[in-house]
């Protein structure tokens, strides 16, 4: 009897998010706006297998590489995801994913009554972050904590 092995094709260009938190993969492709019309190919595993972690997903996006903006907003939902920068096949630079003291814009305060949930104030959130695993960040403005509960369910 023969094992059977889970076989993802490589890319030959692009950046590879490994040990994203299992079932979470769905929720960075939202963040970055994938796909999207100049992406051609985008590769989801889920739920696989990890010696590391027990579960993870692991996103394949070919010919792209993701800015310091899109990792800051990756490290959001995948505190402790790798990075891999893939050219001709082969990873020519390899990150664990750090998530920054400040959050801006990605997600919304869950205080209604904070001055960046109000229409006609064109504020952006921003978010100190207290913890990074799990993370929990703080609003600027009106101090509320918010969870990572709190900072998946924007993302559903």
């Amino acid at each position: 009897m023969t094992k059977s092995e889970l076989k993802i094709k490589a890319i030959e260009n692009g950046t590879v998010i490994d040990h994203i938190t299992a079932n979470k993969a769905l929720h960075i492709l939202k963040i970055l706006g994938l796909p999207d019309a100049d992406t051609t190919n985008v590769t989801v595993a889920m739920n696989v297998s990890s010696a590391e972690i027990g579960r993870k997903d692991i996103l394949k996006i070919e010919n792209r590489e993701l800015d310091h903006e899109e990792l800051n907003q990756v490290a959001l939902i995948a505190p402790k995801a790798t990075i891999n920068i893939i050219r001709d096949y082969k990873p020519v630079k390899k990150d664990k994913i750090v998530l920054p003291e400040k959050i801006t814009g990605i997600i919304k305060c869950t205080n209604p009554k904070c001055i960046t949930n109000y229409e006609n104030e064109p504020i952006t959130p921003i978010f100190n972050v207290i913890e990074t695993y799990p993370p929990i960040v703080r609003c600027h403005y009106c101090e509320k904590l918010i969870k990572t509960e709190d900072i998946d369910k924007q993302f559903e």
